[in-house]
């Protein structure tokens, strides 16, 4: 797939963007990356997860890489940010 512009973050492993990705019939917006699971935004420390990813990728170009499948309307799949793959950015949450 091509790159990808992160247009908002919605937590910590979750993020929209643009343009909309196409796999398997199925198109949208939510990317979920594959590798590791963030708290959840209700927990201690789903915020400062939120926090950490927007900082490292809102705004940025990603690369949507080895889709898995769509879960709840989000691409599960691969990440990276240059050639790093996201999951290894956030080592805590594997």
């Amino acid at each position: 797939m091509p790159a990808f512009k992160v247009n908002s973050i919605i937590d910590g492993d979750t993020f929209e963007v643009s343009p909309p990705w196409k796999w398997n019939g199925e198109t949208g917006t939510r990317v979920r990356p594959a590798g590791y699971d963030a708290p959840e935004l209700h927990t201690a420390n789903g915020q400062k997860a939120k926090d950490a990813l927007s900082k490292l990728i809102n705004g940025q170009q990603v690369e949507l890489r080895t889709a898995y499948k769509v879960d709840r309307g989000r691409l599960v799949c691969e990440v990276f940010v240059g050639s790093r793959n996201l999951a290894e950015l956030f080592p805590q949450y594997k």
